[in-house]
């Protein structure tokens, strides 16, 4: 079921969230909906968060060569934790929890996850480039941060005003 997602500056976004700690049918319920609802907008990550529910869940689906997502690339990453990371890389990134923005931010290009899948399994694995970047990107969310307090100073004041002047227009 597609859910609303929150968006910037609801502070539901600035929960940290909490392990998961029941591998059940609401869990599944709750990455079924995560799935509906970040297709629905065009996504390539969601954070549990992001639809108001501070749980240690993300999800990943990068699109192929042909731009398409293949549900057999879906991520479901719970609990995860970064055990190792090295490398830099500059990235145009865009939220689902900031519609309409886009700006550079500098992430580690590859880093090694702990997480658990769906049904309670364990995993360790390594990310490169954007994979890496995604699930940074949904990590912070996780901790309550969104991409734009990586910003510069007067990167974020510049965002600051323009978006206030966007909602004032309705957009």
């Amino acid at each position: 079921m597609v859910k609303e997602i929150l968006v910037y500056p609801n502070k539901i976004l600035r929960e940290k969230s909490k392990d998961v700690t029941s591998f059940d049918k609401s869990l599944h319920s709750l990455l079924d909906d995560m799935y509906d609802t970040m297709v629905s907008r065009e996504g390539i990550g969601l954070a549990a968060i992001q639809i108001g529910v501070a749980l240690n869940v993300l999800i990943i689906n990068l699109v192929d060569e042909e731009g398409v997502q293949k549900p057999e690339n879906l991520f479901e990453i719970i609990n995860p934790h970064i055990i190792e990371k090295d490398g830099a890389t500059t990235y145009q990134e865009g939220c689902l929890s900031v519609p309409g923005y886009y700006d550079d931010v500098e992430r580690a290009s590859h880093i090694k996850v702990t997480y658990f899948d769906r049904e309670g399994k364990k995993y360790e694995e390594e990310f490169m480039d954007l994979m890496a970047i995604a699930v940074q990107h949904e990590m912070d969310h996780l901790r309550g941060h969104l991409f734009i307090e990586k910003l510069s100073y007067l990167k974020r004041k510049k965002f600051e005003k323009d978006w206030k002047k966007q909602q004032k227009a309705g957009k």
